[in-house]
């Protein structure tokens, strides 16, 4: 596991076991500083104070957040939506939307205990965690390749490479929106590097078939990595040069720079643990990750099966 910050017992009770802290009685209930709001416990940037203001819910209140910096699912009952931190899945609150409270229409109501404020003054320290976004044919597959991997703390199926701003499954199946299948990895650097990352990235799938992994085929199903700055950039052609050495066939993965992460519906996530036995995740996704730990222990040594 990454190495965290030391949690309080009260911000553990809502952080790691979604509980919620009485209303007023946060910190950040009514205080309208300039500067950012972090993670509590992984320090990632989540909101601005831009975007704050002053619902008069008891609890802090923001109408919008850090691109990418906020994850959505929906409550067990179906009632609400439940947000988390991106980075480290750290229970954050509930979002709301259709109030009109502000231009943009949205709630994030979160907890205190979930935050901390830097003033505007102070640099933003880099998070702990890190991400990478690969597409590699069905996400299904790709999702369940790398949650066994040691360091990577979170897997998320999503759509991206496109136009689309509202992309959905149906959609992004016909092929016409330009996205693709993706995952968005989240890992601790201090325990799998990027490279490594590459690496098995690039054993779980043919990276020299044509927008097609199998019988799946179309341009959503094509070998893409999506980079977030120039040093994922430069490694990823690297690991494409060396691999071309030794391959006589051409190797078509795309590399391009990650401009929007759309996340897949709930029925896509977790969905060869939550469905192993039918029969797309039996013959093909098991065998693929059975022929994996046989032919690159190296990469997956470090698996929890």
């Amino acid at each position: 596991m990454p190495s965290f910050t030391p949690l309080s017992p009260a911000e553990e009770d809502i952080i790691v076991h979604h509980g919620t802290e009485p209303p007023r009685s946060g910190e950040y209930d009514s205080f309208f500083k300039a500067g950012a709001y972090i993670c509590k416990r992984c320090r990632s940037p989540l909101y601005s104070s831009k975007s704050k203001f002053d619902a008069g819910c008891g609890w802090p209140s923001f109408d919008d957040e850090y691109p990418d910096a906020v994850r959505r699912l929906i409550d067990s009952d179906g009632r609400r939506t439940e947000i988390r931190c991106t980075a480290c899945d750290a229970h954050l609150g509930h979002v709301f939307e259709g109030e009109k409270m502000t231009d943009k229409n949205t709630r994030h109501c979160v907890n205190s205990l979930s935050l901390q404020f830097i003033p505007e003054k102070e640099p933003l320290s880099s998070p702990a965690l890190h991400r990478a976004y690969f597409g590699g044919g069905c996400f299904w597959c790709t999702e369940a390749v790398f949650s066994m991997v040691n360091g990577v703390t979170s897997v998320t199926p999503g759509y991206a490479g496109g136009s689309s701003e509202k992309p959905n499954y149906m959609i992004v199946s016909s092929g016409k929106t330009g996205h693709a299948e993706v995952i968005r990895i989240t890992f601790d650097p201090a325990i799998v590097t990027y490279r490594n990352l590459l690496n098995v990235f690039f054993a779980c799938h043919d990276p020299t078939t044509l927008n097609q992994q199998g019988n799946d085929i179309g341009t959503q199903y094509r070998s893409l990595i999506l980079t977030v700055n120039d040093e994922q950039k430069k490694d990823a052609s690297k690991a494409i040069n060396e691999m071309q050495k030794n391959e006589k066939r051409k190797i078509v993965t795309e590399i391009a720079d990650l401009k929007t992460f759309h996340e897949a519906e709930s029925e896509h996530r977790q969905y060869y643990e939550r469905h192993p036995e039918e029969a797309y995740c039996s013959i093909v996704i098991s065998p693929k990750l059975q022929h994996l730990r046989k032919t690159h222990p190296s990469l997956l040594s470090a698996v929890t099966e």
